[in-house]
């Protein structure tokens, strides 16, 4: 149930705050006032779109906020619970629309998203306006609402998840198929890639490998020269570094002899002379290793062209080529197994259309059935509505049984038909529904579906729409009798209706300034008749009419 709504900085709203009630709420004003400003605020709760043309001039926010009272039980709680926002008995959801284009969604101060408060607002708020008119002249919305008449969701929903699981055999083994239909080409492709990975006998690591020798060949002399150079320093030449060190380590052995003192180890020393001796016989038998191979060299230059050539065709790096041979093969093998997976698909397919057609025939036993409830239900409440030879028809539209007629919502095409007067052949409703008779229709489907539907709050917008007099007494009376069931907003210009309602708001427009404001507040009994007076006569009022307004009031009190 919507607890309360308030409004800041929307359209002509400057600041507005409703506490609702239980029953039926009604909301009248003068053409203009703003019911339907308030009316698309609520949308938004719903997840309807936002634009910053719904922002109040030389403002840079709007807000729409509501509170609504979640009943025990409600499966609303244990959804918001699941999103680890709060499951207790008060649900807080605010829309903030920005000009710079950051719009935010809250849901119990949580940041949310549009989807999720779409999600939310379906088991929260219905609103049936003009809007629904065109809704209900569309033959594909007829199946939705005979199902939700029907309560066939659940059963519904067990068909949608078999379709969905066809749907995606039937891709798969098209995909499978055309995969077939180029199975001996693909093979042969595959056959080849994987044989020139193979024959290459790559190793991991290889071309660094390859690199750094090639690097050796191609400068064989210089390093010939400076390994020659350091040999002879080290040892080759007349007065080598390592005789000289001999010296050294004698002058410090003399030393030491005679003056214990000096702090230099005569083992240091001597370490560092069979180091570098060491070093100077390892320069030595690398000289003698070293000899330019141009054979070698030409061998390595073309395993490095193959192993480049590898790399562009099948990854930048010699493992990624390593690996994708493993893929090639993963993906030949299957390939090979086509024929196998086309068997196994065609088994699975071949089961899950028995039990879609076991299942869709099943919905459509169910819609037939709900069908003929729902002929004998809106027939009563549109007779009742003043359309007394009225005939309203579910019209199942015969297709062949066959594959291709199993749609998302089953294998019926269903379509509303209606004759409003007598005589006449009952024709689909957009071809002879006037604006009258479709509002009774509408009112005759919300009255009916109020009985089976969920929703916590009902909205009325201006749904008396080309009726009036006795005929607006008993849409009046209908409306009330769905605020038994649920909360209601009805948004009317006809004080037949008005006069219904367990509580009355007055919608007015003023200007402050250069501003335009639209406010609303609720009427005392008093401030009511006087509104339903100004319903029944417009701007001139008598002491007639609002004798006429009370007795109205009186009668639509002792009639609830």
């Amino acid at each position: 149930m919507l607890s309360e709504l308030t409004i800041r900085n929307f359209a002509i709203i400057d600041a507005m705050n409703v506490t609702f009630s239980e029953g039926l709420n009604i909301l009248t004003g003068e053409t203009g006032a703003g019911k339907s400003i308030i009316m698309g605020a609520v949308s938004l709760l719903l997840g309807d779109r936002a634009s910053i043309d719904m922002i109040r001039s030389a403002e840079d926010t709007a807000t729409v906020e509501a509170l609504f009272h979640l009943h025990a039980g409600d499966g609303l709680r244990d959804k918001l619970a699941a999103w680890g926002m709060g499951g207790n008995e008060d649900l807080l959801v605010r829309r903030v629309i920005s000009r710079s284009g950051k719009n935010r969604v809250y849901i119990n101060g949580n940041l949310a998203n549009l989807a999720m408060l779409a999600e939310l607002g379906e088991s929260l708020i219905n609103i049936c306006g003009q809007h629904e008119h065109q809704l209900l002249l569309k033959e594909e919305n007829h199946i939705d609402i005979l199902d939700a008449f029907g309560e066939h969701l659940c059963l519904r929903g067990d068909y949608e998840t078999l379709y969905g699981r066809f749907q995606s055999l039937k891709e798969k083994r098209r995909s499978l198929e055309a995969l077939n239909r180029r199975r001996e080409e693909r093979e042969d492709f595959l056959r080849f890639q994987i044989r020139e990975i193979e024959e290459a006998e790559l190793l991991p690591g290889e071309d660094v490998i390859l690199a750094e020798e090639k690097t050796v060949l191609m400068n064989v002399q210089k390093l010939m020269e400076l390994a020659t150079a350091a040999h002879e320093i080290l040892y080759g030449r007349e007065r080598s570094l390592l005789e000289e060190l001999k010296s050294v380590i004698a002058a410090v052995g003399d030393i030491k002899k005679i003056d214990s003192r000096l702090n230099i180890t005569e083992t240091d020393l001597e370490d560092s002379y069979y180091r570098l001796e060491d070093a100077a016989y390892v320069l030595r038998d690398y000289t003698r290793e070293l000899s330019f191979d141009g054979r070698r060299l030409e061998q390595i230059e073309d395993r490095i062209e193959l192993i480049h050539k590898l790399k562009r065709k099948h990854g930048p790096t010699l493992s990624e080529v390593i690996k994708k041979k493993a893929d090639l093969e993963e993906e030949l093998k299957g390939i090979i197994s086509i024929g196998e997976s086309l068997e196994e698909v065609d088994v699975t397919m071949k089961d899950v259309y028995k039990d879609l057609e076991k299942k869709s025939r099943e919905l459509s036993v169910n819609r037939h059935a709900a069908a003929r409830r729902l002929k004998v239900d809106i027939e009563r409440e549109i007779h009742a509505l003043r359309m007394k030879a009225a005939v309203f028809e579910v019209v199942f539209k015969e297709e062949d049984k066959r594959e291709d007629s199993f749609t998302p919502k089953g294998i019926d095409r269903i379509e509303f038909h209606l004759s409003a007067n007598p005589g006449e052949i009952p024709k689909p409703l957009q071809r002879v529904a006037s604006g009258g008779e479709l509002s009774r229709v509408i009112l005759a489907m919300k009255h009916v579906l109020a009985r089976t539907g969920s929703v916590g709050t009902m909205v009325f917008d201006e749904v008396d729409s080309g009726i009036g007099g006795a005929t607006a007494e008993i849409v009046g009376k209908k409306i009330k009798d769905v605020a038994g069931r649920h909360q209601v907003l009805c948004i009317t210009h006809l004080p037949q209706i008005a006069c219904f309602g367990d509580r009355h708001f007055l919608v007015t427009k003023a200007i402050a300034g250069d501003r335009t404001m639209t406010m609303v507040r609720a009427l005392s009994e008093e401030e009511r008749i006087e509104e339903i007076a100004r319903m029944l006569s417009g701007l001139k009022m008598t002491d007639t009419t609002r004798r006429h307004a009370r007795e109205m009031l009186m009668m639509a009190q002792r009639s609830k």
